[in-house]
């Protein structure tokens, strides 16, 4: 088990020296809810269904700060961002897969204590993302938004101010970038001069722009083919908006959700899903077609800070108050609904059939993708808090939680069988 001490996030920190790491491949988890955009992967021959503090941990990592964003895969490399909010700091850190211990960790900001934020965000909330060769993070303070690239060994290559950001609540930044192509595409959505973007990955020079609404939204874009083209995915202000990602062409919207939702829509072969949570609540199911702006089916239910899951022609959530349904996807018809126990932040991961759902106390439901009936197979606590979604690290699964007592302690778990 990997329990590094590290030195005071106040101090300059030198790059750790490490084994070369491997080569980006197939299997690695680059960004939010990759490979498929859906947040699922395929089956295994020895699915993992339990673990605790003391079983079926291969190792442990003692993260410094706060952040609730998720790990990402590059080869044998584990990246995820962090922030000492008293002091301003907002860091990338680096963790050698094979057994936890920190590679390197730069710190991008020191501005000085963090402006105050719901208490369900934190100052390092957007997932990193790569593209097999640097790694791109995003970070707010100073009423701005900062995208960099590092090179994989931890250097800063470029560092850009891409606008302002003010959100109406106070309530901090969440969006995680996404790749596509030879672009970085950024989600700002605040109270005044809100956008959507892409930067060019080699500089951080701004390849398009489009507006975006006046309304303070949390949803992360996500890139996918729809009908045969490629659309930027994107829910808040009270629509699902579909964009070019090569230029930022508005493409179709349709009315729903809610003013402001935090989850990233999921999709089927001609249907798109979202929900929402403020000031309504709404789960909604509209044509992808982006010419009929039918919707399919809604109901009153709120995903709001959580993504949903879409498999084999149903939909499942595993909501804010800790409550798990399955919808058909084509009709909305409810097939079964289960609480859980909440609330709920993360966002459920499938792996072949079995959807892993965590909630805010650091317990994690395995349930199984059923439609006819509901079965749990196992529960399973990690720590006293779970924010962070979970990502798959080969047949082992990283897990982000954190203990909670005088001093608060996060750590990052690789946990398999």
């Amino acid at each position: 088990m990997s329990d590094p001490k590290l030195p005071a996030l106040i101090a300059f920190v030198a790059l750790l020296a490490a084994a070369p790491f491997a080569a980006s491949t197939a299997a690695d988890w680059l960004q939010w809810r990759v490979p498929s955009g859906q947040n699922q992967v395929e089956a295994r021959q020895d699915p993992l269904l339990k673990w605790s503090d003391d079983s079926n941990i291969r190792w442990r990592s003692r993260i410094p700060g706060r952040g609730f964003s998720s790990p990402i895969v590059i080869g044998d490399l584990i990246v995820l961002t962090t922030a000492v909010e008293e002091e301003g700091s907002q860091w990338v850190l680096a963790l050698n897969g094979a057994d936890g211990a920190i590679r390197w960790k730069e710190r991008i900001h020191n501005v000085g204590p963090l402006p105050r934020m719901h208490r369900k965000n934190s100052g390092a909330t957007p997932t990193p993302a790569s593209d097999g060769q640097r790694i791109y993070v995003v970070f707010h303070n100073t009423q701005g938004l900062y995208l960099s690239s590092l090179s994989l060994d931890g250097a800063v290559e470029w560092q850009k101010r891409i606008g302002d950001y003010r959100g109406e609540y106070q309530f901090g930044y969440a969006p995680s970038p996404t790749i596509f192509e030879e672009t970085v595409i950024i989600a700002s959505e605040y109270a005044e001069g809100g956008f959507l973007a892409a930067f060019d990955l080699s500089n951080g020079s701004k390849v398009w722009e489009t507006p975006r609404s006046d309304t303070t939204s949390y949803s992360s874009p996500i890139v996918t083919d729809l009908g045969g083209r490629d659309q930027i995915i994107l829910s808040g202000d009270d629509e699902i908006a579909a964009y070019d990602p090569r230029s930022g062409e508005r493409l179709w919207h349709v009315e729903g959700s809610s003013r402001a939702t935090c989850g990233t829509v999921v999709w089927s072969e001609e249907i798109v899903f979202a929900s929402g949570g403020f000031p309504n609540k709404e789960t909604i199911a509209v044509r992808s077609d982006g010419e009929s702006g039918e919707v399919v089916w809604k109901n009153g239910d709120k995903s709001y800070e959580q993504s949903m899951i879409y498999h084999e022609g149903f939909l499942y959530t595993f909501n804010d108050n800790g409550i798990m349904i399955c919808w058909d996807a084509e009709t909305g018809e409810e097939k079964w609904k289960e609480r859980l126990g909440g609330p709920v932040s993360a966002s459920p991961l499938l792996i072949g059939d079995l959807i892993y759902a965590t909630n805010e106390r650091g317990i994690t439901f395995v349930v199984r993708a059923d439609p006819m009936k509901f079965e749990q197979l196992s529960e399973n606590p990690l720590g006293d808090e779970g924010f962070a979604s979970i990502v798959p690290y080969g047949s082992s699964l990283l897990i982000r939680s954190a203990e909670v007592g005088v001093d608060r302690q996060e750590w990052l778990y690789c946990i398999g069988n």
